[in-house]
């Protein structure tokens, strides 16, 4: 692998990076497999004690909450301040899962899904463009999803979120590549993390799951999320840093990282079978 723009701009200093969604789960791998590979890491997290965690293992942390553009606004400012104007990377990863059926889906819990997972990362990415393209490098990395690809059962606001990013940053790639910056999207199956558990949240508090005609089902799928045999098929976060380390140093990063097997056997379900046939084996996977 090559290093992160020329030899000449970072040869002499630290690489930098802001990673979203440090607290816990990818980000956190990430963050801190990033910091062990010599990265300056500028990790951000919502809540106080995250961020003391963050900064007490030696990473410069920094409130950001998707949902908030003032707060978007202020991370750059921070972290442009402490790098003289320049930024080699950003991997966007912080989300939230809202877990429901579509038609028990309330038009604001889907606004807040895409508040979270397709805007505020727009924001962030159009705010970071501009530094990437006055320095003449830069790589820019979103963590996706299986879901980005193909769809699922009780998980359409998580999907539609996915697509929309796919769709928003594969133009962006392409909108880009002349001015020396790379966007890459990584999507993993099932992956070692909290989002199924923080996902449980904004479940209870937006579906009303026992007055459902699904409530059956959203029982079966809360079995599963919680049983010990789901957790043991989940791959460790690791898989996820090894596609991140080659986006951010390839000299040829891949506009797609499909990780984990599940996730491979279902992009190639979906290339190989009658779009028919595809969905309904996937409506059995709950």
């Amino acid at each position: 692998m090559a290093s992160l723009g020329s030899p000449s701009s970072t040869a002499s200093r630290q690489r930098g990076i802001i990673v979203t969604g440090a607290s816990s789960g990818i980000g956190a791998y990430c963050a801190r497999a990033l910091k062990a590979d010599g990265w300056r890491v500028f990790a951000t997290a919502r809540k106080p004690d995250d961020i003391a965690a963050l900064e007490a293992e030696g990473m410069e942390a920094f409130f950001l909450d998707y949902r908030q553009s003032d707060s978007i606004e202020a991370l750059v400012a921070s972290v442009l301040e402490r790098t003289g104007g320049r930024l080699d990377a950003l991997y966007n990863n912080g989300a939230h899962a809202q877990a429901g059926a579509v038609e028990d889906l309330p038009v604001e819990a889907l606004r807040e899904q895409f508040e979270a997972n397709v805007f505020g990362w727009h924001d962030l990415t159009r705010r970071i463009v501009p530094v990437m393209r006055a320095q003449g490098h830069g790589r820019i990395v979103h963590c996706s999803s299986i879901l980005g690809l193909l769809p699922a059962r009780y998980r359409g606001a998580y999907c539609a979120s996915k697509y929309a990013l796919e769709g928003l940053m594969l133009s962006l790639r392409q909108e880009v590549a002349d001015a020396g910056i790379q966007v890459s999207l990584i999507e993993p199956g099932p992956i070692r993390s909290n989002i199924h558990a923080n996902g449980m949240t904004w479940f209870l508090k937006n579906i009303d799951y026992a007055g459902s005609v699904h409530r059956a089902g959203y029982k079966a799928q809360m079995r599963q999320v919680r049983s010990e045999q789901a957790e043991a098929h989940r791959s460790d976060p690791q898989a996820v840093y090894a596609a991140l380390s080659h986006a951010l140093l390839s000299k040829r990063p891949r506009a797609h990282y499909v990780v984990t097997l599940p996730a491979r056997i279902g992009v190639a379900m979906k290339r190989l079978l009658p779009a028919g046939l595809l969905y309904r084996i996937l409506a059995r996977n709950v």
